[in-house]
């Protein structure tokens, strides 16, 4: 996530500033192949995994993701363990991915490496704008707020810092 110097709390967590993106709608149960599929991971070449994000679902998206926030159904993130698919997801540009939930590994490998996941029945339509605040826990687009349960201080702290390597390389 992007950071503008983000503060912390008295326990010291970082805190995150608000963050927004344009929305972009994907259905219920995408699975891992769906979003990186696996021809492409015979190249350790992230930008190739960002330039074909979703190429299966829709051959035109990537471009689509840069700055975005993704608005999908259930089950987010079902299928095999590839943490390719978070690591695409991410270089291609998506500041977070909203959905009512997730696959559990694909959600630890998100927040792993530093890709915000929140967890909500969010309904907006394509191309509308979404905010977000991680620390409080809600997301708003066209005028409406809506809660969320926030992730753990030591989630959010993983994400502060870019991933799960970059956090224990700063608290060794």
């Amino acid at each position: 996530m992007q950071s503008n110097r983000p503060g912390t709390d008295p326990a010291g967590h970082i805190l995150d500033p608000l963050d927004a993106g344009h929305v972009v709608v994907l259905p219920a149960d995408i699975d891992t192949d769906v979003v990186i599929a696996g021809r492409y991971l015979r190249t350790k070449d992230r930008s190739i995994w960002a330039a074909h994000v979703f190429e299966d679902l829709d051959p035109g998206i990537a471009p689509r993701l840069q700055g975005s926030v993704i608005i999908a159904g259930r089950n987010f993130g079902c299928g095999s363990s590839r943490e390719q698919a978070a690591i695409a997801i991410k270089e291609a540009g998506v500041r977070a991915v909203i959905a009512p939930s997730f696959a559990r590994i694909f959600f630890r490998n998100a927040i792993n490496i530093g890709l915000p996941l929140i967890e909500s029945d969010l309904i907006c339509p394509e191309g509308s704008t979404v905010r977000f605040s991680l620390t409080e826990g809600w997301v708003e687009t066209g005028g409406k707020r809506q809660t969320f349960h926030p992730l753990s201080p030591r989630m959010r702290d993983i994400l502060a810092a870019g991933g799960l390597v970059e956090y224990w390389r700063a608290h060794p």
